[in-house]
């Protein structure tokens, strides 16, 4: 395609900021970059990366890109974003009709009998305030506790930190969040890549590109078959693995809150609540990350993101109707390259 000559220093500045993380990303992990050993054993299946690459998109017409966009990488905690969907989806279909319900009213496999974790509302896991109490595939929530607030590449601050009542502590934590995902395959009764294929990546023309493991150790037992439960992440391993194309359109279905070619996918009311300022973090919503604070002081206020660690961001900006995505970007560059973005498409 012929790149909008005005984006073009938008585009050679992603495209010359290229993350710190390595090409090996198995000797990356096991080399303690989230956690250190033990807790950074490997679940999951790990690839190498490619070479940086993205997209900037406005109404569905591609304006730019750069490298391969069909190249399919791990996408990390980008994920998050995409069990939010389906979360959405599981509320429109009545699987989870009031977000402020004890998860323990649905979900009934012991995870959620004790003091700490009867409490827990899915309301909760969706903003990172569960504070859930347990080990899942391995992996105790003890692991992340202490976590520096919204940060995904730091060891634990301190493990032996007291646990609050649920609703009342943001941490970010991929053990509560495949918790979660586990709680959503219980209450679809199906591989949760099947349901995001069957109900939103089908739908919207997405390719069948992508992948979403599971790890080695977490197929469990429903309704008397063995499911995988995927992890909304690649913290240990697994996850989503998808080229930048296909999280334009999850990006784009994101902006047109649910809706695509005149039907509805998800409804727009779980938008509202998604993109809407968490009690305890205003970065923060269901399982998106919001600009509201201004943690990008060079990005619109309105802006969304799907984080993924290494630099995978895709960025959904409603006021410029602008979907972008980039591959392997330095984190520090992400604000900047927005605010080129927006000083260009803000004219028009």
């Amino acid at each position: 395609m012929q790149n909008d000559a005005t984006l073009a220093k938008a585009v050679a500045f992603a495209a010359a900021n290229e993350t710190p993380f390595p090409r090996d990303l198995r000797a990356h992990l096991e080399a303690g970059h989230f956690d250190p050993p033990p807790h950074n054993a490997l679940l999951g299946p790990v690839f190498p990366r490619g070479a940086p690459n993205g997209l900037v998109t406005r109404r569905g017409e591609t304006l730019a890109s750069w490298g391969d966009t069909r190249q399919a990488d791990l996408t990390f905690s980008a994920a998050k974003s995409y069990l939010s969907l389906l979360a959405g989806i599981a509320w429109a279909d009545g699987l989870l009709p009031d977000l402020d319900e004890p998860v323990r009213a649905r979900i009934h496999d012991g995870g959620f009998e004790s003091d700490q974790n009867a409490p827990i509302t899915w309301r909760h896991f969706l903003t990172c305030t569960s504070e859930w109490e347990g080990e899942i595939f391995g992996k105790s929530d003890r692991i992340e506790r202490g976590r520096p607030l919204g940060r995904e590449d730091q060891g634990p601050g301190d493990p032996q930190r007291a646990l609050q009542a649920p609703g009342t502590f943001f941490e970010y934590s991929d053990v509560r969040v495949n918790r979660f995902a586990l709680c959503l395959l219980r209450l679809f009764r199906r591989p949760l890549p099947e349901v995001f294929a069957e109900r939103i990546m089908d739908p919207i023309g997405a390719s069948r590109d992508w992948t979403w493991h599971p790890y080695d150790n977490s197929v469990v037992e429903v309704d008397g078959r063995l499911l995988p439960s995927v992890p909304g992440g690649t913290h240990w391993g697994g996850g989503v693995r998808i080229h930048a194309e296909d999280q334009a359109l999850i990006g784009r279905l994101a902006l047109q809150r649910g809706a695509w070619a005149g039907k509805r996918i998800i409804p727009e009311r779980w938008f509202d609540w998604s993109f809407a300022p968490s009690a305890l973090n205003p970065s923060y919503g269901f399982l998106w990350w919001l600009n509201t604070a201004g943690r990008f002081p060079e990005a619109p206020r309105d802006s969304v993101f799907a984080f993924g660690a290494g630099g995978n961001y895709t960025w959904i900006w409603p006021g410029g109707e602008v979907v972008a995505v980039t591959r392997w970007l330095d984190p520090t560059a992400i604000g900047p390259f927005c605010g080129m973005v927006a000083a260009v498409l803000g004219r028009g």
